[in-house]
C-alpha cells in the first residue's frame, strides 16, 4: 500500500513559479515509480509528468517540458514538480499518482497504469 498527499497548490500569478510536493508513505513507497497528472473544470484528466523508481528517467507532456520539472527525493519518499512561467490554463487539480516500476517501460503517461492516487491540489493561475 502507499498512501500520497500532495501539498503546494494555491493560487498564484500568471508568469509566477510554484512547487507542488507530494509524500509517499507505506510499505511499498519506496518501490514505485511517481507521477503528476491534472485536471482543470470541464476537461479530461492529462499527464503532466513521470520519474522512475530511481530518478535517473523523467517524462513530460511536450507542451510542458519547457516550463515544468519533476524530481524525487528518495530519502524522504516525495516528488516535487516544479512549475514556471506558470499561465491561467495551468489552472487545475493536480493529482500525484504512484506505480509500481514493473507496470512501465516508457509509458509514464498512462494513467491506468499507476495502482495509488491522491486526493490532488488547487492550483488556480490568475490572469
Amino acid at each position: 500500500q502507499v498512501h500520497l498527499a500532495e501539498t503546494g497548490g494555491r493560487l498564484v500569478q500568471a508568469g509566477g513559479s510554484l512547487r507542488l510536493s507530494c509524500a509517499a508513505s507505506g510499505r511499498a513507497a519506496g518501490s514505485v515509480a511517481l507521477g503528476w497528472f491534472r485536471q482543470a473544470p470541464g476537461k479530461e484528466r492529462e499527464f503532466v509528468a513521470g520519474i522512475t523508481r530511481s530518478g535517473d528517467n523523467t517524462y513530460y507532456t511536450d507542451t510542458m517540458k519547457d516550463r515544468f520539472a519533476i524530481s524525487r527525493d528518495n530519502a524522504k519518499n516525495t516528488v516535487f514538480l516544479q512549475m514556471n512561467r506558470l499561465k491561467p490554463e495551468d489552472t487545475a487539480v493536480y493529482y500525484c499518482a504512484a506505480g509500481f516500476a514493473l507496470n512501465f517501460y516508457n509509458n509514464y503517461d498512462d494513467a491506468p497504469r499507476y495502482n495509488y492516487w491522491g486526493q490532488g491540489t488547487q492550483v488556480t493561475v490568475a490572469s
